[in-house]
């Protein structure tokens, strides 16, 4: 049987990957034991993920390296939203309300776009040549796709009932689209699954690789 894990504490992403494997398939999840960088100021917002991701999947190989687990693959994934007003700005997970609710204020009446990084790792029995090569014998492709979601004006309920919800919470820009928010927000642009944490492109890999 093969085993795949992914490293994230993500409830959405597990169950996104749950949906994607098949029986014959064990599925593991759980987060990283490394701190996740904070890449420098100044670069967009595209870079800034793909930047973050990279780092997880190296993080990954080393982890697993010393740890001599030996899944066949390994997904890591990272999201962030562009700030409407300004490309050079991610808004990640908020640390509390009042972060949440600046953010949602901002998204509120407005487009914007949200990137998704996804690196897939082979492990070094598996025979497969990714194009990043990694600690200990593993290597990894990285796809980085994005989305456009357009959020309705809200109203002082509407925001009070987001933030009291809690759907905020591990979130990038404070929103969940497959949960509460998609009340009040719609994709406009590119795959859901790019808003709900994955590169779409990587989907259509990993699943012909788990089929």
């Amino acid at each position: 049987m093969a085993a795949i894990l992914l490293a994230s504490a993500s409830e959405r992403r597990r169950e996104i990957m749950a949906g994607l494997v098949s029986e014959s398939i064990r599925l593991e999840s759980r987060a990283l034991t490394s701190d996740e960088i904070d890449p420098p100021s100044g670069i967009e917002v595209n870079e800034r993920v793909e930047m973050i991701c990279s780092a997880k999947a190296e993080s990954a190989a080393e982890e697993l390296t010393i740890s001599g687990e030996k899944p066949d693959f390994v997904v890591v994934s990272d999201t962030l939203v562009e700030d409407p007003t300004d490309p050079l700005i991610a808004l990640g997970k908020p640390l509390d309300e009042l972060m949440a609710t600046s953010m949602l204020l901002g998204l509120s009446g407005r487009r914007h776009r949200v990137w998704s990084s996804t690196a897939i790792l082979y492990s070094p029995a598996c025979g497969i040549k990714g194009t990043e090569i990694l600690h200990g014998g593993w290597a990894a492709d990285i796809w980085t796709d994005s989305a456009v979601v357009e959020f309705d004006e809200l109203t002082q309920d509407d925001l009070a009932n987001l933030i009291s919800s809690g759907s905020w919470k591990g979130k990038a820009g404070a929103y969940d689209l497959a949960g509460k928010a998609g009340e009040h927000a719609a994709l406009v642009e590119g795959a859901e699954v790019t808003v709900l944490g994955f590169a779409n492109g990587a989907m259509g890999v990993l699943s012909s690789l788990m089929g």
